[in-house]
């Protein structure tokens, strides 16, 4: 008589779980990084945050913060050299807006600053295809997570798969949200026709709402990048040509601005 299939360890199901989902979730959170915040890297960039205070250097983009690294050495209150600021990805809600200003730009980083605004109002063929098939997958990827919560659900009514499923959902559930945080656009319509485009930004400063007239660069589920506006990081200074990469929670497009 044949001998009866084995079958496999509960114990080692719930070990194969923990480790998809750790090696799923650090390949992705390894790679993400938001798109408007690189397009500010390796630039002399001005951070404003929401209690006033403000940080300048030279940006470095990592998938878990950014670092802004001093020009020269500062000095604190206790005399001690400070090299760079850190700003952590949990602290995200606390910026206000990461201000380019032209004039504080290298030669090189203003040559590369023309050609990316001259190739967001004149997109090529291969720009525009590009966007057109990120805006589809991201469709696509909202579409197969809907059905993978659908099949889930379904999996877990059964038996036994279903007492299985049902104890590994912390790790079913990571690597989900890994795989949607992994592509750091949203896709929004009412936004795309406009990029490329002279809009009017509404930015919440306080109980204030500003204007700011520039061209739409780009956005994300958490950012929007908008060039050429007139900015000063107070009401006693003078305006100075800059680019901005604004929160969503505090910047809107509001309107069309040709």
């Amino acid at each position: 008589m044949p001998d009866a299939p084995r079958q496999i360890p509960y114990t080692a199901i719930t070990i194969i779980f923990i480790a998809v989902a750790a090696a799923v979730g650090a390949f992705l959170r390894r790679i993400n990084r938001d798109r408007c915040l690189k397009e500010f890297a390796k630039n002399f960039i001005t951070l404003q945050n929401t209690a006033g205070r403000i940080i300048w250097g030279i940006l470095n983009v990592g998938n878990t913060g950014l670092e802004f690294v001093y020009p020269e050495k500062q000095k604190d209150e206790a005399g001690r050299d400070k090299g760079s600021f850190l700003l952590y990805k949990s602290e995200y809600p606390s910026i206000r807006a990461l201000i380019r200003f032209h004039d504080e730009l290298s030669e090189e980083n203003k040559k590369e600053r023309t050609k990316e605004l001259e190739k967001t109002y004149h997109p090529g063929i291969l720009r525009r295809l590009k966007r057109k098939t990120l805006n589809l997958l991201k469709t696509i990827r909202d579409s197969v997570l809907e059905v993978v919560n659908l099949m889930m659900a379904h999996a877990k009514k059964a038996a036994p798969a279903g007492g299985i499923l049902s104890s590994q959902d912390k790790y079913v559930s990571q690597m989900k949200q890994d795989l949607a945080s992994s592509v750091a656009t949203s896709f929004e319509p009412l936004l795309e026709k406009y990029i490329g485009r002279m809009v009017v930004l509404e930015l919440l400063k306080g109980d204030k709402i500003i204007e700011y007239h520039g061209v739409l660069k780009d956005y994300t589920a958490q950012f929007i990048e908008i060039m050429d506006v007139d900015y000063k990081l107070k009401d006693d200074e003078p305006a100075r040509k800059a680019d901005l990469v604004v929160p969503r929670q505090y910047g809107i497009v509001r309107h069309l601005g040709e």
